[in-house]
C-alpha cells in the first residue's frame, strides 16, 4: 500500500543475516563481559567470596544483580537474590556452569540488598544504594 515494503523487508533480512554471521564468527561472549551485558548500567558493588563474586549494577531506576563463578565449568548450585526495601525478593537459583541471574528490581529512591552463592560459599551486601 505504501510502497517500499519489500525494500524494508530486505533490509531487515540483511540485518538478521549480519547479526547471525557475527555470532558465528565471534561466538558467544564469556566471563565478566557477560555479566555486565546481562545487567547493563554501572557496576556499583562487587563482593568476592571463595567460589565467586556477587555483582550489583544500577541503571535508570533499576538495580540488577548476578552471581558469577570464579571458575566456570561443571554445573553446580548457584543463586542470586535481590530485594528493594519494602519489596519482595527476586531470586534465580539452580545448577549453573557460570552465573546465576541476572535479577532486576525497581529501585528509584529505594535501598537494595543482594546475596549470592556458588557451591555453598556466598556473600551478601547489606542495604546499599540508599
Amino acid at each position: 500500500m505504501f510502497g517500499g515494503g519489500s525494500h524494508r523487508r530486505a533490509g531487515w533480512g540483511l540485518a538478521v543475516f549480519l547479526a547471525t554471521g557475527s555470532l558465528i564468527v565471534l561466538g558467544p561472549g564469556t566471563g565478566s563481559a557477560d555479566a555486565a551485558a546481562a545487567c547493563g548500567g554501572r557496576q556499583v558493588k562487587t563482593v568476592p567470596f571463595a567460589t565467586g563474586e556477587l555483582r550489583v549494577y544500577k541503571t535508570h531506576g533499576y538495580a540488577c544483580a548476578v552471581t558469577v563463578a570464579k571458575s566456570p565449568g561443571a554445573r553446580r548450585q548457584m543463586a542470586v537474590t535481590l530485594q528493594a526495601r519494602g519489596g519482595a525478593p527476586v531470586s534465580d537459583s539452580g545448577q549453573f556452569t557460570q552465573q546465576a541471574g541476572p535479577v532486576t528490581v525497581h529501585a528509584i529512591n529505594r535501598c537494595v540488598r543482594a546475596a549470592g552463592s556458588v557451591a555453598g560459599s556466598g556473600a551478601s551486601t547489606g542495604w546499599i544504594l540508599c
